[in-house]
């Protein structure tokens, strides 16, 4: 069985460059073409723009970890900590210097978007009034892909929405990959349905379709999790999620802590804008 990543949830891919002298004060945020919008604006002190940590992470996949004054942000195997008033930061165990100490301001931490950047690799392009930030694009078999299009269903209707933030498609992604466990033969029974009559039978979570720049599919899994309504003993040996990868028609234990994983980074993109629904059928 593989094992997730620490932090998997994560997929902070920020960008910064030098703030020319014609930024504006308060620069709004675009990451990979869509707004970000936030209780706390960034804003350029010292001429250096800062930005609220989690809003601008979580908008790109990140995770981050807040105690005692302290920042963890993890994605993959990289792992940076911030503390507040310091310029003092730890990069993957190595002590580092920034050039701005991180800050509250309205309950949030704010953050220098350079030290992020340089650390995560991205680019970043500035007009007179905004900040522009991109991450590299997801590229599966060489392909890249656009969008991450989410199918799921309720007892009544369905949903289908795109996702559309490159960072959270590839964190997504690379759990898909990196949760899968063995190999195995598909389960008796399994549907987008609820089947209470069989043990052992899977229900359909979601579909997973990550679309090229045509629409076509370029990568899908299904994620299928047991049916609980039979007594434990009669579940003995059945795992408790699967994985369709139907690009290989092939089934494989897959991770509950992916499912999860999965679950929560859906979630945030919903709530930080960047889910458009494409149909909703649920009565």
């Amino acid at each position: 069985m593989k094992k997730i990543i620490p932090g998997i949830a994560l997929g902070l891919t920020l960008a910064f460059a030098s703030v020319p002298a014609y930024a504006a004060d308060n620069p709004s945020i675009r990451i990979d073409g869509i707004a970000i919008g936030s209780d706390v604006q960034p804003e350029v002190k010292n001429s250096r723009t800062m930005v609220p940590l989690r809003v601008i992470s979580e908008n790109l996949g990140a995770k981050v970890n807040w105690s005692n004054s302290e920042a963890t942000i993890t994605k993959d195997d990289s792992k940076v900590t911030l503390k507040l008033n310091s310029t003092s930061a730890v990069v993957n165990g190595k002590t580092v210097t920034l050039d701005a100490a991180p800050y509250i301001k309205n309950n949030r931490v704010v953050v220098p978007l350079r030290f992020i950047a340089e650390t995560f690799n991205c680019t970043v392009h500035y007009d007179s009034s905004s900040v522009t930030i991109s991450s590299k694009p997801l590229v599966i078999d060489g392909v890249e892909v656009k969008t991450l299009q989410q199918e799921y269903h309720m007892t009544m209707g369905g949903v289908v929405q795109q996702i559309n933030a490159k960072a959270t498609n590839k964190t997504i992604y690379e759990i898909f990959e990196g949760s899968k466990g063995d190999k195995v033969e598909a389960p008796a029974s399994y549907s987008w349905m609820v089947n209470i009559d069989v043990p052992g039978s899977y229900y359909k979570n979601g579909q997973y379709d990550f679309l090229d720049n045509q629409g076509k599919t370029v990568k899908r899994y299904d994620i299928y999790t047991l049916v609980n309504a039979f007594p434990e003993d009669e579940l003995k040996g059945y795992s408790k999620a699967l994985l369709y990868d139907a690009s290989e028609d092939q089934w494989y234990v897959f991770s509950e802590v992916g499912v999860s994983v999965i679950g929560n980074l859906v979630d945030t993109a919903y709530a930080n804008g960047v889910v458009e629904i494409i149909s909703n059928t649920v009565v």
